[in-house]
């Protein structure tokens, strides 16, 4: 195996255990901890993913490498994507394997969980330069991704046919998620709006925020089919109800919050970034209460967060860090 095809830490056999914290508000409202793992320096640590095995994966933007945290112990191991990589997302497939939106070579790439070979789906030249950025699986194994460009698209895992459609309002496709019954969804972060897929003539359906200009970066569907909205220009989280076309909004605290992304646990708590706060943010659609979370460090810049119960999980793309919150307590 070379160097490109699987890279190992030289630091891994000398990493300090992870470092535990708790946050100062946090300790005040509950029990849960904050952990800390260091990772490659320099690499851009952002969008995490857990696996079924218990490891996350990571993408590190700036060294082209896909990232696989041992929790554990704290160690990692690095696979190349190959030259000119600059991966954003990542996701577990039905598959096991972690599949990634992988910009830097306009491709789409799965990287086998065994061995790390990493298989590349490349987009037609038609299709121009994606930016890609966020994907999801829908309930047939399909997947579908985003591109900031102007564009979203599906990959056929089983046939590897890809079509790419251009957004209804050019640029801005960003997050995605699938609801529970199945529907996918994305939001347009320069199109400030979201918009619904048809999954079989793959035609967007715009839905406009009630707020105007709010730059909906990130979405992601509860275990009620509400779609949670991430809104970086306003610093809201906002909450949509398709099936009575409700819309909701809810200011995160702060003098100048800037709310990056949003995902939503196994007990619908709602976890946000803010980059204005420098801190992870959660947030209880019960009591519209928030918690927040600061980092230890200066411009942490957490990305796209995800999890397991009991677990969320953040990268901290300017620190080279994960970051995870237990929620060891009543949740």
């Amino acid at each position: 195996m070379n160097r490109r095809q699987f890279l190992t830490s030289a630091a891994i056999a000398s990493l300090a255990a992870p470092t535990l914290l708790r946050g100062a508000r946090a300790q005040q409202e509950s029990p849960f901890k904050v952990k800390y793992y260091p990772v490659a320096a320099g690499m851009g640590s952002r969008d995490v993913t857990p696996a079924p095995d218990g490891s996350i994966w990571f993408c590190g933007q700036r060294n082209g490498t896909l990232g696989r945290l041992d929790p554990r112990d704290g160690s990692y191991k690095l696979t190349d994507l190959g030259k000119g990589a600059a991966p954003h997302g990542v996701i577990i497939g039905p598959d096991g394997a972690p599949w990634v939106t992988e910009g830097g070579q306009n491709a789409i790439a799965r990287v086998d969980p065994t061995d790390h070979k990493v298989t590349l789906f490349k987009l037609p030249e038609s299709a121009g330069y994606a930016n890609l950025n966020t994907a999801v699986f829908d309930r047939n194994g399909v997947y579908w991704f985003t591109g900031q460009s102007g564009i979203y698209g599906r990959l056929d895992p089983k046939t590897s046919d890809m079509q790419v459609f251009k957004a209804p309002r050019g640029r801005g496709a960003y997050g995605m998620t699938v609801t529970p019954t199945g529907d996918v969804w994305y939001a347009s972060l320069a199109g400030n709006h979201i918009a619904k897929i048809d999954l079989a003539s793959g035609n967007a359906t715009v839905v406009e925020p009630p707020t105007p200009n709010q730059g909906a970066r990130r979405i992601w569907s509860d275990s009620k089919g509400r779609l949670w909205v991430s809104e970086w220009n306003s610093g809201n989280v906002s909450m949509h109800n398709p099936a009575d076309g409700s819309w909701k909004a809810w200011k995160l605290p702060g003098d100048s919050p800037r709310t990056y992304s949003v995902y939503v646990d196994d007990k619908d708590k709602v976890w946000l970034t803010d980059f204005g706060a420098n801190a992870i943010v959660r947030f209880d659609p019960v009591t519209e209460k928030f918690s927040s979370f600061p980092s230890d460090r200066p411009g942490a810049n957490v990305r796209q967060m995800d999890g397991r119960p009991g677990e969320a999980w953040g990268g901290e793309s300017g620190t080279n860090r994960l970051v995870v919150i237990q929620t060891v307590g009543p949740a």
